[in-house]
């Protein structure tokens, strides 16, 4: 049991030692573009990528086309622009349907006359009873 005092004491005196020793720390104020630059800097490069590889597809160049709009003046007119509208151009992108809006434009009108059918204001479906 004295040998086991020994080892705990021990390591206690060495972990107080140890944590009374001067380490050197720094402060200092730090302004916020210097924190938030690197993550500004991958968030453009992604919004400049997202924008070209959305103007590099096949039916978006058709589209150009059909418009009278060369796929490469797109592109020089995409390099041309400030950080922020490529920014928004990409978030617009990105909130654009992918096809879906169709399907779910049925969706709703079908739900609306089905609707409409049983509470007896329509009768477009054979399948449903009114409720009047």
């Amino acid at each position: 049991m004295k040998i086991f005092k020994k080892i705990i004491s021990t390591g206690l005196i060495v972990c107080i030692t140890v944590a009374g020793l001067p380490f050197s720390a720094q402060a200092r104020i730090v302004a916020t573009e210097e924190i938030t630059a690197p993550a500004v800097a991958s968030t453009l490069s992604d919004s400049r990528a997202t924008v070209n590889q959305f103007l590099a597809r096949d039916e978006v160049r058709q589209a150009m086309l059909g418009q009278g709009v060369s796929p490469q003046a797109a592109l020089e007119r995409v390099a041309a622009m400030s950080d922020s509208e490529v920014a928004q151009l990409a978030g617009r992108i990105d909130q654009a349907p992918a096809g879906g809006e169709v399907l779910g434009l049925l969706f709703t009108v079908f739900i609306v006359l089905l609707i409409t059918d049983i509470m007896g204001l329509t009768k477009v479906f054979p399948f449903t009873r009114s409720v009047r």
